[in-house]
């Protein structure tokens, strides 16, 4: 068997309700009847992806395989990066059965699918990496990192609703829309002298185009141009959001008046405390320093 097809699974047995080890003994056959040599680990806690797939790389793998969502991708992700620079570039690829999948979307809505597809024709491309710098350390992804609005509905959903699925998500949005906090999260941009103080309903700083599984919040973002696609909407009313609420799924959010689109090299952060952030699906609060890319630094399996 040829080390060149050999990969190591990290499978999230949660993911998806348990779908996740159901699945994943067809998925298997199938990739090994292909000539695909796939080892199998499975995660136990919160965050061992990571630490899995940061083994893994000093045993010798090159090649993942995130069996989950987008969680797990992020988790191996991070136990890959930060790699010692001129170290061979890793491989990423996809079995999508959690709760949302978001990233594979920019490539495909047939999920599962297209992403066994993908791996048996050795289908790869090269994706940025977006790094994050915060005052307790580092932390890398491949989707997106957002604060304010979204951020909040995602972090209810995770506190509050984790079990509801789709039913949370909604229950989320709908809580914070009562709440509705419009606020600034100062920072500049590239080579820019000024600070950019204005309140804002959110800010997302996106590698690809999608979050939450079908919310379109990036339309224009590449994954392999070396930029960040950060996307403001500024102090918009509950009553303007509730209207416009259907823009966020298919894109056209960003034509709204108080929308701003740019691309980006470098994001620096003026934050006075942590703030809840959601980052490729997961919540977290940190202190943002500043953010940056890492252009081509993944090959990813679509």
């Amino acid at each position: 068997m040829s080390e060149a097809n050999k990969y190591l699974a990290v499978v999230n047995p949660a993911a998806g309700g348990g779908r996740s080890r159901q699945m994943l003994p067809a998925a298997l056959e199938r990739l090994r009847t292909a000539g695909i040599q796939v080892d199998v680990r499975e995660t136990t806690a919160l965050g061992h992806a990571t630490e899995i797939a940061r083994q893994a790389w000093g045993e010798g793998y090159r090649k993942f395989i995130s069996v989950g969502g987008d969680g797990t991708s992020y988790e191996i992700v991070n136990g890959l990066f930060p790699l010692t620079p001129g170290t061979e570039v890793p491989t990423l690829g996809f079995l999508p059965v959690g709760t949302g999948n978001s990233f594979l979307r920019d490539f495909s809505e047939q999920g599962v699918e297209y992403a066994m597809e993908s791996l048996i024709a050795g289908r790869s491309r090269k994706c940025d990496v977006l790094r994050l710098r915060h005052k307790d350390g580092v932390l890398h992804y491949i989707n997106l990192l957002s604060v304010g609005f979204t951020a909040d509905v995602a972090t209810m959903r995770a506190r509050r609703f984790s079990g509801w699925r789709e039913a949370g998500y909604q229950t989320s949005i709908f809580i914070c829309l009562a709440r509705f906090r419009r606020r600034p999260f100062p920072l500049s941009v590239d080579d820019e002298p000024s600070i950019d103080r204005r309140p804002c309903l959110f800010l997302t700083f996106n590698n690809s185009k999608f979050t939450g599984g079908t919310m379109m919040i990036a339309p224009d973002a590449a994954t392999d141009d070396g930029l960040i696609e950060y996307v403001r909407w500024g102090p918009i009313g509950r009553v303007g959001l509730i209207r416009n609420l259907s823009t966020l799924y298919d894109g056209t959010h960003t034509r709204h008046p108080l929308a701003e689109v740019r691309k980006v090299r470098r994001v620096d952060f003026h934050l006075d405390r942590p703030v809840d952030v959601m980052v490729d699906g997961e919540v977290i609060t940190v202190h943002c320093e500043s953010l940056d890319v890492l252009p081509g630094a993944l090959n990813v399996v679509v």
